[in-house]
């Protein structure tokens, strides 16, 4: 299968590579080579070179620059999924497409989770956006697969255990607040990766939740992080507001994977599992990237 991926420098996108590289031939690409809110870069691209599978992993992605630039976020997450989608239907690809838990209000008490089926209500401009854009390509094409997932975190790219090593070591005695009345499922980029790959296998079809089993605090999380890298850190508690941000986040990001689940296709582990994993994996890596 000849697949193209936009947005492959990112955390999920150099993951997607090394699961999908194995059986299948992957076209990378990313700015500027691909810019898919180009509609004619994106026509010519895909005309060229005739991809069974487009995966998209491309994405504005800065949630609180959103409220201010929200033109660009809606060129990226809606005309450009769009964009995708149009030349998919022409060429007969099937598109997959990745979303996000920010399409939900996240107003359920934990641990109450959020389903395929639940009603969406982003609060913030990347919410409506994303959920834009999972419209446009249902729309567009039936031959998609849309991923919402939550919480991700990988090797490739930033991402908030990698804010939290380089600020511990940085500065161990520093106290970091982190939020804990904020709750999701950490997920691995490869973890997501594998069950994405699985989803191809089985002609999957529509929406789909993929995030780990099990859910934390963002404070829950650093702290499990930062011992299982063995670096000395001084984390304490906070409440979401006393750290205002621009846009406003859902405090429940719990996604359950009904359909998987129902399917008997959720390869999705518990998120303790998939962090031990992770650290167990690239911890000198991660300590070489920040003391390097």
């Amino acid at each position: 299968m000849k697949i193209l991926l936009c947005g492959s420098n990112g955390q999920l996108g150099c993951d997607c590579i090394r699961v999908f590289e194995k059986e299948h031939k992957v076209m990378p690409f990313d700015l500027p080579e691909m810019d898919i809110t180009d509609k004619q870069n994106v026509a010519d691209l895909m005309q060229k070179t005739s991809p069974d599978l487009v995966i998209n992993c491309a994405a504005y992605t800065q949630v609180d620059k959103c409220e201010t630039n929200g033109d660009a976020a809606w060129a990226v997450n809606v005309e450009g999924a769009a964009n995708l989608a149009e030349e998919c239907r022409k060429l007969g690809a099937l598109l997959f497409h990745v979303s996000t838990d920010y399409v939900f209000d996240g107003t359920k008490e934990p641990p109450l989770s959020y389903s395929e089926t639940d009603p969406v209500n982003p609060l913030s401009v990347y919410g409506k956006t994303k959920l834009e854009g999972e419209k446009r390509i249902a729309e567009i094409t039936e031959h998609h697969i849309i991923v919402r997932t939550a919480w991700l975190y990988g090797i490739g790219g930033q991402n908030f255990l990698k804010t939290m090593l380089r600020v511990a070591l940085s500065d161990p005695e520093r106290t970091i607040k982190v939020v804990n009345d904020q709750f999701g499922s950490p997920t691995w980029t490869l973890r997501l990766a594998l069950q994405m790959e699985r989803l191809i296998k089985i002609q999957g079809q529509g929406i789909y939740h993929a995030t780990s089993e099990g859910y934390c605090s963002w404070y829950e999380l650093a702290i499990n992080f930062l011992k299982l890298m063995e670096v000395p850190f001084n984390i304490v508690p906070c409440a979401t507001s006393e750290y205002p941000t621009p846009a406003r986040r859902p405090a429940n990001s719990i996604l359950e994977n009904v359909r998987l689940k129902r399917s008997d296709n959720n390869k999705m582990t518990g998120w303790r599992h998939g962090l031990e994993q992770f650290v167990s994996r690239y911890r000198q890596e991660l300590l070489d990237e920040f003391t390097k």
